[in-house]
């Protein structure tokens, strides 16, 4: 059986992997720790009968390690898994403690009260709408720019044959029905060159129409001024009038 002041004096006077020193004192790493200090008293490795309040995924646990389960060091340590409820989480402590000392007790209530604290601000930052940092890759974005403007030039210049080719067809430079065009390519050819030519005899029409109408109004005007002729009255009669009354 483990003996627990040899095994403290190992620990304290030669090595711990656990041990840190600060200047408020001596502090222990280990996840088993009751209250991160490292003394005789608290130390989980020293003592063959310890009890601790533990966190995992979520959910708080009650680890109680007894002299009777030293030999076997896989099953040394009894998970005891504690209700969400807090107040029901503290009689289930009394309840496995009932016979420990009183100072562990109180510190592992004093554990369980700080987890459920720190749980409950977890979940209240998770419901929190957060901003969330979106790292900017410069050379990123540098890569998928000159992407851009090489597919962009290259559209531009597939575009540009395209017209071409449109422009060689529509002017039968490969003959009346080349045989290596699509046919649906074609009948849009045909199709353009027949609404060019109906807008062309459109616009001819309404030529027509324009000059028809300016040719009527001439005409109307030229009939208004003979009809109205200018007649000259002179101002003699009035003029004898004027000295009969002197």
């Amino acid at each position: 059986m483990n003996n627990d002041g040899l095994v403290w004096e190992v620990l304290n006077n030669q090595f711990c992997s656990f041990k840190v020193s600060t200047d408020i004192g001596k502090l222990c790493r280990h996840p088993f720790n009751l209250t991160g200090l490292c003394n005789k008293r608290h130390c989980p490795l020293a003592n063959s009968k310890y009890a601790t309040v533990r966190e995992r995924h979520g959910r708080t646990y009650l680890c109680m390690k007894t002299a009777e389960r030293a030999h076997t060091p896989a099953k040394q340590w009894e998970w005891i898994q504690l209700p969400k409820n807090y107040a029901q989480a503290i009689e289930l402590i009394d309840k496995e403690l009932l016979y420990w000392p009183n100072w562990m007790i109180h510190k592992c209530k004093q554990r369980l009260t700080k987890i459920t604290q720190y749980l409950i601000r977890m979940r209240k930052l998770k419901l929190k709408n957060k901003h969330t940092l979106v790292p900017i890759k410069k050379k990123l974005e540098r890569r998928e720019k000159s992407r851009e403007v090489r597919a962009e030039a290259a559209a531009r210049l597939d575009q540009s044959i395209e017209k071409e080719l449109l422009e060689r067809l529509k002017s039968k430079a490969y003959g009346d029905q080349p045989l290596n065009v699509n046919e649906s390519v074609w009948k849009e050819i045909l199709e353009g060159d027949a609404i060019e030519a109906e807008s062309d005899v459109t616009t001819e029409d309404e030529l027509e129409d324009e000059e028809e109408q300016e040719r009527e109004y001439e005409q109307e005007s030229d009939d208004g001024e003979e009809g109205f002729a200018h007649e000259f009255v002179s101002d003699e009669s009035d003029e004898e009038d004027d000295m009969e009354d002197m």
